[in-house]
């Protein structure tokens, strides 16, 4: 390309500026040429400006840029003005064709392009950072609850439509329940067990669970404190002595490479059909979108033939953006620093224990950490933490719903150390939780006073 370039630009620059210019030109299209070619994430992160160019010559592919289109249809890409187009990163028409959600759209081979592209990368993504015995991916344009439904849709109808059941493994989260209503399941609960500190699911009981009438166990990988990770080995190959399906929501496991070997081990010891992770609790992108991932291909085929429609392409491309800006070493230096963060993390909540007369949580989570909470009101602390601009702490208060089981003995607070903070995220937050424990401490014992001076009055 950069030859014919400079073929024609002859006689407007001096030779040497124009080879020059011709070569920093011809490194930035070197990027795009290597991804199609090579159909994986790059090594090293790409500019904003590459991606951008990226997602500019895929836009303009598609036919409502063509200026000697006629468009009378309804749905024409017509847009109000042109910052719609803008938000849309050019791609109006959006991606799929009416129930075939990965399927060449005609009025968008740009956009259609652009999902293959994100689908390659999404499956390299999922073998590179821990699950090679992935086959087959692709980027779903909704969250990962209504992603679940979809999965759950799939295995519905590829059970017969006589098994009406997901044994579900207790998860205090309204998400996959409702996945499992909206693919017109049935929801069998698996109580949690307090075992120490720890809240788990037994696999006994999980076994004991499936039934003439299952159709799949869900499973959970990553979820707060104090419930753990599923045995989803165990599971897996639970689910293959019974024939059922297995889908296991992995919503931000893919930062862990401790959970990521995990779902590694239980494709291979037994039955795992398909994982579900979020684009934004993993990738960093906005809310929006899932990556379903499968050792089947034919299923992941299934799957997208379940989504009713065409589906808005700002999840698919926002996924490519991210995962081309940060490359597989900048995705690794992420996990990096996760991990550090998740230690020290747990080193300055120990310190905040010790102070306050409290205790971590013996259990096991890589990605949060948990606090008893017996000194002040749980509720209180909350309200403080929200006053002190301080996001995504969760306060627990002892025998209420969020434990994952029925009457867990202590009231609790559980904080992350999640992909994307920095260090001094961990540090400042902690540092809020001290600040946060001295108001609700000086609010109770504010509360008790009153409540004394109130008594002795009406004494």
């Amino acid at each position: 390309m950069s030859d014919r370039l400079e073929d024609y630009l002859k006689g407007l620059l001096p030779r040497e500026m124009l080879s020059r210019s011709s070569a920093v030109l011809g490194s930035q299209l070197n990027s795009i040429r290597n991804l199609f070619k090579q159909r994986r994430i790059p090594n090293l992160g790409w500019s904003d400006g590459v991606i951008e160019l990226l997602l500019k010559l895929l836009s303009m592919m598609d036919v409502d840029k063509d200026p000697e289109g006629v468009r009378i249809g309804e749905r024409e890409a017509r847009v109000a003005s042109p910052l719609i187009s803008e938000l849309a990163s050019g791609f109006c028409h959006g991606v799929g064709r009416s129930g075939a959600l990965i399927a060449p759209q005609p009025k968008a081979p740009g956009a259609s392009i652009l999902y293959e592209l994100s689908n390659w990368c999404a499956l390299d993504a999922m073998q590179k950072f821990g699950a090679p015995n992935m086959k087959s991916a692709i980027v779903s344009p909704v969250a990962t609850g209504m992603s679940l439904a979809l999965v759950l849709a799939a295995a519905r109808d590829a059970s017969g439509g006589d098994r009406n059941t997901v044994v579900f493994p207790r998860v205090d989260h309204d998400s996959p329940l409702k996945a499992i209503h909206l693919a017109n399941l049935r929801t069998k609960v698996v109580q949690g067990q307090i075992c120490g500190d720890a809240v788990r699911v037994s696999i006994d009981d999980i076994d004991k669970g499936v039934d003439k009438n299952c159709c799949a166990i869900l499973s959970t990988t990553t979820f707060f404190p104090p419930r753990e990770p599923d045995s989803i080995k165990e599971i897996a190959k639970i689910a293959s002595e019974h024939k059922v399906f297995h889908i296991i929501n992995n919503a931000y496991g893919v930062q862990s490479r401790e959970i990521m070997r995990d779902i590694r081990s239980a494709a291979d010891a037994g039955r795992v059909d398909a994982v579900v992770q979020s684009t934004d609790k993993n990738f960093l992108t906005a809310v929006g979108g899932a990556i379903i991932a499968s050792p089947d291909e034919k299923l992941v085929e299934n799957i997208a033939a379940c989504y009713a429609g065409r589906a808005s392409a700002s999840p698919i491309y926002q996924f490519l953006a991210a995962i081309l800006s940060l490359g597989i070493e900048g995705y690794e230096k992420l996990r990096d620093t996760q991990e550090s963060n998740r230690s020290l993390l747990q080193k300055l909540l120990g310190e905040v224990a010790d102070s306050y007369g409290e205790r971590l949580l013996n259990v096991r989570s890589p990605i949060a950490c948990a606090m008893t909470v017996s000194e002040v009101e749980p509720s209180l602390l909350g309200g403080v933490l929200y006053s002190l601009r301080l996001s995504g702490p969760r306060v627990i208060q002892s025998g209420r719903s969020g434990s994952c089981c029925e009457n867990y003995p202590e009231s609790y607070i559980v904080m992350n150390a999640a992909i994307g903070s920095k260090e001094a995220d961990i540090i400042k937050a902690v540092a809020k939780l001290r600040e946060g424990l001295n108001q609700a401490s000086a609010r109770k014992t504010e509360k008790g006073d009153q409540r004394h001076r109130s008594s002795v009055l009406h004494q």
